[in-house]
Formats: structure tokens, C-alpha cells, sequence
């Protein structure tokens, strides 16, 4: 991810980490599209380095997703802003999936063990909406 930051005219970039991250991602970047991210982070990076003059004070990714779009670009570049995008959501979508597991333990104890699959996931989606169960009770 650090490999994406504009910082210092994008001093960390580094295409083959990229790619690795890229391949992370099968159901969005098959065989076809990873040979076309090449492409398109070698003129991507030439372009932000020397091109254009809106990529030298960006402060981080958000910044370069924001530029991305408020220019037009990320039409220029739909497999690196798509990256860009999968970066970003990254960091908020671990802790959910972190948080839902931690929940897993209250539900699922020595006592509930042996409760089956379904039912489990029907007590786990109403422990981690329980907000939303309350609002509904209450009103």
C-alpha cells in the first residue's frame, strides 16, 4: 500500500509490490487486466511524476483518489484507481471483519456449541445490528 502514496513524488513507488498487492485481489484483477495494470502504472507514474503539477503536494491516498476523479483520470487509469479504491477500503473493512469475529465469542460459548451453522449466523447478524434491532423495538 505504501508503494501507491504520492508523497514525495511517489519516492516509495514500486511497480512489483504493487503488482503483488494487484494479485491479491483475483475476483477484480484476472490474468488480462494484471497485464494492463502494467501498462497503466508505467504511464500512470511517469504522467504523476513529471506531467502534471496537482500531484506534487498530495498529502496521501485519499488525496490521490480525490485528484483521480476530480480530474477526470481515473478514467485514464481505471485499473490503478480501482487498486487506489481497494487500498483505501482495505484498512476499514480488517477491523469490521475483526470486530464481527470478536462477536463470534459471545454468541457462540460452551453452552451454544453445538448450534448449527444457520442458526448461528442468524444470532450473529443480530448481535453485530443489534443497533439497528434496537431502534426497531423501541419504535
Amino acid at each position: 500500500m505504501a508503494s501507491l502514496n504520492p508523497v514525495n513524488s511517489f519516492g516509495n513507488f514500486d511497480k512489483n509490490r504493487i503488482m503483488r498487492l494487484a494479485e491479491c485481489y483475483t475476483n477484480e484483477f484476472d490474468s488480462s487486466k494484471l497485464r494492463d495494470l502494467i501498462c497503466q502504472l508505467d504511464s500512470f507514474i511517469v504522467y504523476a511524476r513529471g506531467s502534471d503539477r496537482r500531484f506534487v503536494n498530495l498529502k496521501g491516498i485519499s488525496d490521490l483518489a480525490k485528484l483521480l476523479v476530480k480530474s477526470d483520470l481515473h478514467q485514464t487509469w481505471p485499473l490503478v484507481y480501482l487498486l487506489i479504491k481497494l487500498t483505501l477500503i482495505l484498512p476499514v473493512a480488517t477491523p469490521s471483519v475483526e470486530w464481527a469475529f470478536s462477536s463470534l465469542k459471545y454468541i457462540k460459548n460452551e453452552l451454544r456449541n453445538s448450534i448449527g451453522d444457520e442458526f448461528l449466523n442468524g444470532c450473529l447478524v443480530c448481535y453485530v445490528k443489534r443497533k439497528i434491532f434496537t431502534i426497531l423495538i423501541v419504535t
